[in-house]
């Protein structure tokens, strides 16, 4: 084995090392998500997902539902570093088998939430805590295509969190 060194990029993960231990960042990968989308010169906006309205599954269908699909998935590799993002990923991701342009618009959306916030990333601290806390929630059956519930979940340990 060689030792390469301090870790400082892995698998499209940014790794910088600060007083209070190792922040991680996807910056660039996320870049080429935009980039790939075309969508480089869009207004950014304040959240990844409109709260007032719920996706269903009406409307005009997507004309390249193999660039969404493509997308979604690279969004989906993003949220490892990215948990602000993972409640609006999973809802794009209740459509992959028939996108609408609604599941598109939606879509667009994280992409310019990701255009205005392209420095956050996972800060893991330095700690010497072991204990394990996990959190839940669940909305029974809140969606209003399918009346199929959500959930969501997060894990600590410590103060990092892992999922």
């Amino acid at each position: 084995m060689t030792d390469l060194g301090p870790l400082n990029y892995f698998l499209g993960i940014s790794v910088t090392r600060n007083s209070s231990g190792m922040f991680l960042s996807q910056k660039k990968y996320a870049t080429e998500i935009i980039e790939h989308a075309d969508m480089t010169g869009c207004h950014p906006c304040r959240t990844p997902v409109e709260t007032s309205s719920k996706l269903g599954t009406s409307g005009p269908a997507v004309p390249d539902p193999t660039l969404y699909r493509s997308l979604a998935g690279a969004l989906q590799y993003l949220t490892f570093t990215r948990s602000d993002i993972s409640y609006a990923v999973q809802h794009i991701f209740l459509f992959m088998h028939d996108p609408r342009e609604q599941h598109m618009s939606a879509f667009k959306r994280i992409l310019r939430y990701l255009q205005g916030t392209l420095d956050h990333g996972l800060q893991l601290y330095a700690s010497f805590t072991t204990s394990l806390t996990a959190y839940s929630d669940a909305d029974w059956a809140s969606c209003p295509s399918t009346r199929r519930s959500t959930s969501g979940y997060c894990v600590f340990l410590g103060s990092n969190l892992l999922s």
